[in-house]
């Protein structure tokens, strides 16, 4: 009986193509899910910095530029920041920040500063050509010195009535704006020491607080826009070393504050030498 000759099988020489076939479609999945990850992670990166922004502005920590923040996408864009802000988010940040508190402070500095500064040197012309104040630019904002002859009597924090109409020509200038103001009570490097005064803190706290209390009680500026402060001999803006020095080194000044620099109650950041560069030679406070 014979037997079967068995078929000679031919070696498949394609069947790498299965297993290339597979390595592609696996390699193709794995960069889809790679690609719909970041895409996904973007978008949460995105909304969580607008998260972040929307509530630093809210509570008034920081004023924000007016560019879009480059994590944000199309979807998601900071005109339309405040939009993602939930019902019940913005109860409870409500409970937090004072409805009104930062809204009257301007977005980005201080709001047409030239004409503020030129409508102040208008009203204030007669003081500055007798070297009685000054306007002045710092990196705090713009400053209305009110030095102490022609406002104050030598050692008290009352200011003589006939100043009261200069600070109305000033009041009237800054009642409408925005702006948060600080006022600042100087004083000059000679000792005090008299029935109501024992050092020139306390002269110098006094008459800054004493000018808050006529912005407003006389005036009528809300209290939440004003801050005071005394700082004795320490900031002088000229040589305490001849008396004409020190005469301008005794004054009030009254910070219209700049809101991008220092808050409406930040610490004092700019150096005597940055508020002097304000100053022009004729005491205007042009600057080039």
């Amino acid at each position: 009986m014979s037997r079967r000759k068995k078929l000679a099988s031919h070696p498949n020489h394609e069947r790498w193509l299965v297993s290339y076939a597979d390595f592609i479609t696996l390699l193709f999945a794995f960069f889809v899910v790679m690609f719909a990850s970041s895409q996904v992670d973007k978008r949460k990166v995105g909304q969580l910095a607008l998260a972040i922004q929307v509530a630093f502005q809210r509570l008034g920590m920081f004023t924000p530029s007016g560019a879009n923040p480059s994590v944000v996408t199309t979807e998601t864009p900071f005109a339309k920041a405040q939009m993602i802000d939930s019902p019940a988010y913005s109860e409870d940040l409500g409970r937090i920040v004072p409805s009104g508190f930062g809204q009257s402070a301007p977005d980005e500095g201080i709001q047409h500063p030239d004409r503020m500064r030129e409508q102040l040197q208008d009203a204030l012309a007669k003081q500055i050509r007798d070297q009685q104040a000054s306007v002045s630019v710092s990196r705090e904002g713009l400053v209305i010195s009110l030095r102490e002859v022609g406002f104050y009597e030598s050692g008290s924090a009352t200011l003589m009535p006939s100043a009261l109409p200069v600070l109305a020509k000033i009041a009237a200038i800054l009642l409408p704006r925005g702006e948060f103001i600080r006022v600042e009570g100087h004083t000059d490097n000679v000792p005090i020491h008299n029935s109501a005064f024992s050092s020139n803190w306390q002269l110098s706290t006094a008459r800054a607080a004493n000018m808050i209390d006529l912005l407003i009680t006389r005036f009528e500026f809300a209290p939440f826009r004003l801050s005071a402060a005394g700082y004795s001999e320490y900031h002088p803006v000229a040589s305490n070393d001849t008396a004409e020095g020190r005469a301008q080194n005794r004054r009030v000044d009254i910070v219209v504050l700049n809101p991008g620099v220092s808050g409406w109650a930040g610490s004092k950041t700019s150096t005597t030498d940055s508020r002097n560069a304000g100053l022009a030679p004729d005491g205007t406070g042009s600057q080039p």
